[in-house]
């Protein structure tokens, strides 16, 4: 005796939308393409009354494959990692992309970008770009005199 199941037109279309709920939102690399997804590093940037400051995920990268830029108003991060030379694997899930990856970001600010410091700590990069001087906020002191009338010749 053979079974007979009724088709449901949109059960593919449920299944889909369910996997869209459990991974996309959750994880939403998964949803772009091997190639946007190896430029895809987490960055965090903010800014401080002196300072832009830049904070990057970048694991399994070695300083030395790290190249930072900042030209006019952009700032561009690039890094490599390479593949680990090993024998071929059969992967269940593969979400550590290899090859070179590359960000730029629109500053909020201008910055002197020849007076920028970074360090490398456990596969983040930690970036500070000190503003540059027209655009640090300036105080003005107020000089006593002349009983608060202006001075004019």
């Amino acid at each position: 005796m053979t079974t007979m199941i009724q088709w449901e037109p949109f059960n593919e279309l449920r299944d889909t939308m369910d996997r869209l709920f459990d991974e996309g939102f959750s994880r939403p690399w998964r949803l772009l393409s091997p190639a946007e997804n190896q430029a895809a590093f987490p960055v965090d940037i903010w800014e401080t009354d002196d300072s832009v400051e830049v904070q990057a995920a970048l694991p399994g990268v070695h300083p030395d494959d790290v190249n930072i830029t900042a030209v006019g108003d952009t700032l561009t991060i690039r890094a490599l990692r390479s593949a680990p030379e090993q024998t071929p694997r059969h992967y269940y899930v593969h979400e550590l992309a290899d090859g070179d990856w590359q960000r730029s970001f629109s500053l909020p600010t201008g910055v002197e970008a020849g007076q920028a410091a970074a360090r490398f700590e456990h596969g983040m990069l930690y970036l500070t770009l000190p503003k540059s001087q027209a655009v640090r906020p300036k105080q003005i002191k107020i000089t006593p005199g002349n009983n608060g009338h202006m001075i004019t010749n």
